[in-house]
């Protein structure tokens, strides 16, 4: 919308550069452009402004198709105004010159038109497309329909406007319909999801029974190496016990030998300290054959107060000293 300044009876326009201004004085265009700024008298002309800058419509309708399915298109149409005179000959851009708003809604007329044409020729095209067609193809035909009819139909031409891009965002059919058209596809998903999972399974099972077979067999190894080393280990305890016996049998033996020796010396030495002791008892018979037997006596008498402890002090009675001497007198006399 043009910005008008009021001054006084005059009034002042200012357009941006994107609205395109047509003024009209007495009937014959005074002066036109984008983004002007002039002084006017309100009641000497006639304004008129139509945007220059790009707009853009949504659409949404239903279209029907040939097997009687019911879909909606959702699509966007990008239009310009690219001869601003002649739309305003064709479309109401008048605005008021003391507010500078639209007397009228030209833009809303556009849209309507440019509505209308956009679902005719989508209509007409779905019509003969079954709903699988549609729904695979149809984005792409859609588009190309409206694009060729808009750029066909000379009425937009002659109104100065331009159609710059369509676009055809979706064809969709009822919801209940569309979820029975994605079941099999959902099913196809779901039993490939399925079969994933189960040969994941699968393969998990078989890596679980490599992985117990591995172990299985570790331990057979392991235990045949425990065996083998519990076996090495007896041989190696009854080496040691076979070892350990005969050595200590061969210092029994050793032992036995050495005792038998020293007893055989032992007896070797008692038997001559025996034979010499006889040879000296044989011998000191010998030297006694003669003696006198109380000479003999005397003489046991002797050795066996040799082995009689010491005695001190002797006292002797007169009866054994009468004795004695009396024995000892007549052993003289003798």
């Amino acid at each position: 919308m043009a910005d008008i300044t009021k001054f006084g009876p005059w009034r002042h326009l200012r357009a941006v550069p994107t609205r395109y201004i047509l003024q009209t004085r007495r009937g014959a265009p005074a002066r036109q452009g984008s983004g002007l700024a002039f002084w006017f008298h309100p009641l000497t002309v006639a304004l008129a402004e139509v945007p220059v800058e790009d707009h853009e419509i949504t659409t949404m309708f239903h279209a029907r198709t040939s097997d009687f399915q019911d879909v909606t298109v959702q699509a966007a149409v990008t239009f310009r105004f690219v001869d601003p005179a002649v739309a305003a000959g064709r479309i109401d851009f008048s605005i008021d010159p003391n507010t500078g708003a639209w007397r009228e809604q030209p833009i809303e007329q556009v849209y309507g038109l440019l509505n209308q044409l956009a679902q005719q020729h989508a209509l007409g095209l779905l019509a003969g497309l079954p709903l699988e067609a549609a729904l695979a193809q149809g984005v792409g035909a859609v588009r190309a329909a409206v694009t060729e009819g808009f750029a066909a139909d000379g009425r937009l031409a002659e109104m100065g406007i331009a159609v710059v891009e369509t676009r055809v965002v979706a064809i969709r059919p009822e919801p209940e319909l569309e979820r029975a058209l994605q079941t099999p596809t959902r099913e196809q998903v779901q039993q490939a999801a399925d079969r994933a999972t189960y040969e994941r399974r699968a393969l998990a099972v078989e890596h679980e029974r490599t992985i117990a077979e591995e172990e299985l067999r570790s331990q057979i190894e392991l235990a045949a190496q425990e065996e083998q080393l519990v076996a090495r280990r007896g041989a190696n305890e009854r080496l040691r016990a076979t070892e350990d016996a005969a050595a200590e049998r061969i210092r029994v033996e050793a032992e036995a030998a050495a005792e038998r020796i020293g007893g055989a010396a032992e007896a070797e030495r008692i038997r001559a300290v025996g034979a010499a002791k006889a040879e000296v008892d044989a011998a000191a018979i010998a030297a006694y054959a003669g003696v006198d037997p109380q000479v003999l006596l005397a003489l046991a008498a002797r050795d066996l107060a040799d082995g009689l402890p010491q005695i001190g002090t002797l006292n002797l009675g007169t009866d054994v000293l009468t004795g004695a001497l009396s024995r000892l007198a007549g052993t003289a006399a003798t």
